[in-house]
Parts: structure tokens; C-alpha cells; sequence
């Protein structure tokens, strides 16, 4: 029989025991997840890598608006998805031009892949001779992010749309370089002043709203810098060095894909609808249709990939443009058009092509 000391003894031994494993549970359930196994949502992994964007604003001529045609905004800027009254609505009183982008995301095991589209409402010009101008402007870039166990990954490469042409890119360091298309310069980064994040850099002219990597296109003269976050504002003026931009995923319920058959906003499965009404084209030297796209319908008709694949087939665009070390799947774990690939292959092959 024990005494009661080694009785007390034994209880308190229990006790710390008990204790140091509640501490030590205590202690699992509180450490982070390690960042090979943090999950990101898709909408954060689309706010942290968007670009700090330049646009380039040109504040003379009729179709300038005083520089608020190159602004970018949400395709129902008007309060409807008409596309077919965006130039004459470009602003109007009862508009909104706050700043938004639209995204999109498609996985495989090895990477994401980041497709963004800034829309202007107008694509104009202010020279009467060989120049055309046309109602809604679509332009953008792809990233391709690697999913190397950390949170959000490591960004490789860069292609961006200027017009009807695609561009690549790399950030100084990366793995990736040139392929079947040469790298056609480097991904420069930016802090923000909104996050703590550095973010790449992208920059679209005024008029044409052609998109490359800064400073390939930069700031000349008048200018907006937008940063990503999540809310929109208004520039204060054509010449508004600080704007946030709020993203827009293009994959939301009721969202751009889902009214891709939507008539009045689409004449064809990516082509945004718009004709000559208003002023388009007055004092130059034509307007033209139909002559912008959303991205599963930019194409750059030189290059192997088809008509909208930079966003619906990224990877295989990926292994065209670049050289990519062992490891890139080509197999989707996450790609919402994929529901509709048979219709965007038919478009590919029928579509009339369109010199935005």
C-alpha cells in the first residue's frame, strides 16, 4: 500500500502529463499549414498576381471624351448588357467608368493559369486617314503561374494581346525562355501601395488600347496607374497616378461566359457586338463591327495556337511560346471551358476574324 505522498506523487505526474499533451495538441491545432499545403482560393490568387496596369490616356480629339474613352470599366458600365450602345454611352450622365478587370482561372497539377481582360467601351482614333476606331475594346494578358508548394506560387511567364498580335514575356530569374515564339522582353514588378505584395507590370496605349509588358507601352504625357484590390474607383481625372481596380471573375454566376449567347452583348462566341451608331468613325476614316473580343475569342492568326485558346488551352499555348523545363502537365484539374470546347472549336474554324 502506497503512502499518501506517492499517491499525491503519482496524481500530479498524471496531471502534468495530461497537461503537456493538451499543450502539445494545443500547439498542432495553432501552427500554420505548412505553404506546401495552404490552399488559396482562386479569387485571391487572381488579386494577388494582377498587374499594376498603365494606361496611357489621350485627352484631345472628339472621341476622347476629355480622356475618359480610355478608361477602363465593367461591360455593363451603362447598367445593361447591350453592347451595341456602349460607344454613344461612354459617359453619359448615369454611367459608371470605376475601374474593373474581368478574370478567369484554369488549373492543371503543375500550374495556374491567369487570364485577364480589361474592357474600354470605345477603341477610337483622332486621325481622318487609313485609321479605323469601333464600339468596345477587349485586351489583355495571360499569366502562368507555378504551383511550387508555396501559397501562391511562382509567376514564369507572361503573354500578353495587343490588337490582333500575342506577346511574351519572363520575369528576370525565370526557368522559362524562348520557344516556338521568341520572349519578346522581361516582366518587370511593382509594389503596391494597397498590399504587400509586388505585382507584374502592364501597360496599354491610348486609342487602341494595345496591351505589352511596361514599359514596352508606358505613360506619355496623361495617364492612369491602376492596382489591384478590392474596390473600384473613378479616376479623378486622365491624369490619375493612384486608382484601384476591382476584379470581376469571369466565371460568376450570371457573369461574361454565362451570357456568352447573350445577342445583343456577343454577335459570335467571343466576339462582343457593336455597330456604327453615334459619332463612330466621324472624322476618320471608317468604324468598324463586331471587332473586339473577349478572351476565348483573341487570336493572334500567325501563331499556332487557335482562336482562343491563350484562356480555354494555356498550357498548350505555354509549350508553343516558351521552353519549358520537365513538369508541365498538360491534363486540366480546373478549366470551366472545357463544358463548352466543341462549340469553341467550331468557332475557331468558322469565326471571321476580327482586326480589333
Amino acid at each position: 500500500m502506497r503512502d499518501r505522498s506517492s499517491i499525491r506523487r503519482s496524481r500530479i505526474a498524471r496531471a502534468l502529463t495530461a497537461a503537456g499533451a493538451a499543450v502539445t495538441l494545443a500547439a498542432a491545432q495553432l501552427v500554420a499549414p505548412t505553404a506546401a499545403t495552404a490552399a488559396v482560393s482562386r479569387a485571391d490568387l487572381a488579386l494577388r498576381w494582377a498587374p499594376i496596369h498603365y494606361q496611357d490616356v489621350d485627352a484631345t480629339g472628339a472621341h476622347s471624351l476629355g480622356g475618359q474613352s480610355d478608361y477602363i470599366a465593367k461591360v455593363d458600365f451603362d447598367g445593361d448588357l447591350n453592347g451595341r450602345n456602349n460607344w454613344d454611352r461612354t459617359g453619359q450622365a448615369g454611367t459608371s467608368l470605376a475601374a474593373h478587370a474581368y478574370y478567369s482561372v484554369v488549373e492543371t497539377s503543375t500550374h495556374w493559369y491567369i487570364t485577364y481582360l480589361f474592357f474600354h467601351p470605345r477603341d477610337w482614333t483622332d486621325h481622318p486617314f487609313f485609321e479605323t476606331e469601333h464600339e468596345n475594346d477587349g485586351e489583355g494578358v495571360l499569366l502562368a503561374v507555378e504551383r511550387d508548394g508555396s501559397t501562391y506560387g511562382v509567376l514564369r511567364g507572361a503573354v500578353t494581346v495587343a490588337h490582333s498580335d500575342f506577346y511574351s514575356y519572363t520575369p528576370a530569374g525565370s526557368t522559362w525562355t524562348s520557344g516556338r515564339e521568341t520572349v519578346d522582353g522581361t516582366l518587370q514588378f511593382q509594389s503596391s501601395p494597397h498590399d504587400s505584395f509586388t505585382h507584374p507590370v502592364t501597360a496599354q496605349e491610348a486609342q487602341g488600347h494595345g496591351l505589352k509588358a511596361y514599359p514596352q507601352y508606358t505613360i506619355n504625357g496623361d495617364g492612369i496607374v491602376y492596382y489591384p484590390s478590392t474596390v473600384a474607383e473613378t479616376p479623378s481625372s486622365g491624369n490619375d497616378r493612384d486608382v484601384r481596380y476591382s476584379l470581376i471573375d469571369i466565371f460568376a454566376a450570371d457573369g461574361l461566359w454565362a451570357q456568352r449567347a447573350n445577342t445583343s452583348l456577343f454577335a459570335g462566341l467571343g466576339t462582343f457586338a457593336g455597330d456604327t451608331s453615334g459619332d463612330c468613325g466621324s472624322g476618320t476614316w471608317s468604324c468598324s463591327t463586331n471587332s473586339a473580343n473577349a478572351p476565348w475569342g483573341w487570336d493572334d492568326g500567325n501563331d499556332l495556337p487557335a482562336r482562343g485558346e491563350l484562356a480555354s488551352d494555356p498550357a498548350k499555348l505555354a509549350v508553343e511560346y516558351f521552353t519549358v523545363p520537365a513538369g508541365l502537365a498538360r491534363t486540366y484539374t480546373h478549366n470551366p471551358y472545357a463544358a463548352a470546347s466543341a462549340a469553341l472549336k467550331e468557332a475557331a474554324r468558322t469565326a471571321p476574324p476580327v482586326v480589333d
